[in-house]
């Protein structure tokens, strides 16, 4: 009698198989995501170190000087809005002598490698 089908030790060796492939590829897949989301997040950093400087050279106001979100955004052309950091964190602007900083802090699980990076 010739029976048609597999048979559960070939169902079970392909859904190890698979499985085996999920587990290298979901770390990677993160990994990824969060670099991404780094590198989103410097370049937001420095759109807003633009536009700092392009209101202080614009403006003429003094170095010590700390811009807010209304003076960079709005009717003036430094900012069509203020940037979202892509991974939850919130900018501080700082004044004109500082670079404006992201409270974004990388995943503990974020191995050296891929943390090197996002800098």
């Amino acid at each position: 009698m010739s029976r048609k089908g597999f048979t559960l030790v070939e169902i079970m060796i392909v859904v190890a198989i698979i499985g085996i492939i999920i587990a290298i590829a979901i770390p990677g897949f993160l990994r990824a995501r969060e670099v991404s989301r780094g590198r989103a997040c410097q370049e937001n950093l420095s759109k807003i170190e633009g536009a700092k400087e392009q209101y202080a050279l614009e403006g003429n106001v003094p170095f010590d000087t700390t811009p807010t979100w209304t003076d960079l955004i709005g009717n003036t052309l430094y900012l069509k809005r203020e940037p979202t950091c892509p991974g939850g964190g919130a900018y501080t602007i700082n004044d004109l002598d500082h670079a404006p900083e992201c409270d974004y802090t990388e995943p503990t699980w974020l191995d050296t490698k891929f943390a090197h990076e996002l800098q």
